[in-house]
Parts: structure tokens; sequence; C-alpha cells
């Protein structure tokens, strides 16, 4: 019997190629910002990647000039009020996700941030529980222990010292998990009526008009500081937000939900290997271990039942 192009096993291996691919770019994102911070300030940083991504997403507006999926009347239609209502829900989580992100990776490793960032792969299933009572299965809180556990072991300190206090970087991250565990919760719920393209648009837009502001209130961008940081600006921008995501969106029609989650679950490995390739960065045994928990929880997590969240929600972290 003959495949066809969506089922075929030379399609899925390149379209799983093309995810492992995204996963890398987007770990390692965590080294090219920490390092852009020594330039600028956190808000202005993100403000800067933000508009960027913005301008490069018109083009694929101009392709898909309707906002609406449906214009049927029903539950799966939109009005252009219902896309900004939307927009502004997960534009807002996306952007305290990113927030807390990067001004946490001005006090903490690039590597260790990538893992405490893939804690919202479980975080997901525990705000499900608390906020549309669904059940949560024996891997899934077998996972949350295994996390709950290498972040201490991660973040707590040196217990050969016996000095355990939490690192402020690191206490910024796990927000930005929290925040991007409610955004993937909150497309979950909103894509199925609007254009995927707009979507991501009005989210991206939201990200770059509040953050933005942000950095006009408590920052001082300056026009030498935004010249030594465009390189990682439009990488992040453009590559890993608007490619990235774009080719997420097209590989996941030839894979499954559980292999996407599967590959994705690399990124924070990414972020580990590029941070001690790149700057030394150098995890202790307590912290690798740490490390190896928090991989293992995600792991199970999803096992137990993959997140299923629509493409454009699905990111990693500095995605």
């Amino acid at each position: 019997m003959r495949h066809s192009d969506a089922t075929r096993p030379s399609v899925r291996r390149w379209a799983e190629l093309a995810l492992l691919v995204v996963a890398g770019l987007w770990g390692a994102t965590f080294v090219m910002v920490k390092d852009a911070l020594a330039d600028v300030g956190p808000m202005t940083f993100v403000a800067f990647r933000f508009v960027l991504a913005t301008a490069a997403m018109l083009p694929f507006l101009w392709l898909r000039p309707r906002w609406s999926r449906s214009h049927h009347s029903g539950p799966e239609s939109t009005t252009l009020m219902g896309l900004v209502s939307a927009g502004l829900v997960v534009g807002a989580c996306l952007f305290a996700g990113y927030a807390f992100q990067t001004a946490g990776l001005q006090f903490t490793g690039a590597g260790r941030a990538g893992f405490i960032t893939g804690l919202s792969v479980v975080i997901v299933p525990v705000l499900g529980a608390v906020l549309e009572r669904n059940r949560i299965g024996r891997k899934v809180l077998v996972g949350v222990g295994c996390a709950i556990a290498g972040l201490a072991l991660l973040s707590l300190g040196d217990p050969e010292s016996r000095r355990f206090e939490l690192n402020l970087g690191d206490a910024l991250v796990f927000g930005c998990a929290w925040g991007f565990g409610l955004h993937i919760l909150a497309v979950g719920r909103l894509a199925r009526a609007h254009s995927a393209v707009w979507l991501a648009f009005a989210q991206i837009l939201v990200v770059a008009v509040l953050s933005s502001a942000a950095a006009m209130l408590w920052e001082q961008p300056s026009g030498a500081g935004l010249m030594a940081v465009w390189p990682a600006a439009a990488f992040t921008g453009l590559l890993c937000t608007v490619v990235g995501f774009t080719v997420q969106t097209r590989a996941q029609a030839f894979t499954s939900p559980t292999h996407t989650a599967l590959i994705f679950s690399t990124e924070p490995v990414f972020a580990l290997l590029f941070a001690a390739l790149l700057i030394g960065e150098r995890l202790g045994t307590p912290e690798l271990l740490g490390c190896g928990l928090i991989l293992g929880g995600m792991l199970l997590a999803q096992l137990e039942g993959p997140l299923r969240a629509p493409a454009w929600g699905r990111r990693g972290r500095l995605a």
C-alpha cells in the first residue's frame, strides 16, 4: 500500500529533523540573549526582538488577508474584536514569559535557564487540572515530583557549603515557565476560532507594544545599545520566532504531537551544550543531576499525555 505524502516515513523523518533543528536554534538563543544583556536592558531587548518579528510577519498577512478561520456563524466563527481579545490574552501571557526569562538571564546561567524554562511542559497539566479540572495522571505526578527535585538541586545552592538560597535569576526564570504554561493553555483554548497566522501576529504585536512601553518606562534605550545587539535581536526575532514557528507549523502536519513534544524536550539540552561550548559555563554534579531529573520529569509528563496545543502556542522558551 502506498503512503500518502503526509504519512511517508521519509517525509516524517525530514519533518522531525526540521523540528530538531528548530529546538537547537531555540536552545542557542539562551546564550545569545545572555550576552546581549550586557549592552541593553531586558525589556529593551525583548522590544527590539518583537518589533523586528512584527515587521517580518507583515508579508504573511498580505498573503492571508482574512483574520477569521471561518466566516460561518457558530462557535468557530470570529470577529475582528474576537481576534483582538484573543491576541491580548495570549500576548499578555507570552509577554510575561519572555519578560521573566530575559530578566532572569541577567542573574543566572544560560544552561540553567534552559532547563528551568522547560518546566513549562510539567506545569501545563498542573495548570490544566486547576483551571480546567483535568485529571492528572500518575506519570505526570511522578514527573512533577522529579522536576521539583531537579529544580531544588539546580537552584538552591551548593550542598557541600550548606548554603541553600534561591538564586534571583532562577526564581525569575521559574516565573517565565508559569507564563509560558499559561500561554500554551490560552492558545489551546482560543486558537480554534482564528487563523494561525493572524493570531500569531496579534500576540507578537502585543509583546512588542508591552515590552516597548516597559523599556521606555524603566530603562533608557540608546541607539548605541540597539546597534550592539541587533544581530542577536535579528536572529531571535526573525529566525527563531518567525521562521522557527513557521517551520514548526508546517512540520507538525507530518508527525505526531507525541514526537513533537519529545523532540522539543531537547531544547534545554541544546541550551546547556551551547552554554558550555560558547561561553564556558560549567555545572557541578548536583546541578547536572538536577538537570537530569527535570528532563526526566518533562519526558514523563509528555508520555502520559502529550501537549496538544496548536503549533503557534507550543514554544520553548526563547523561541
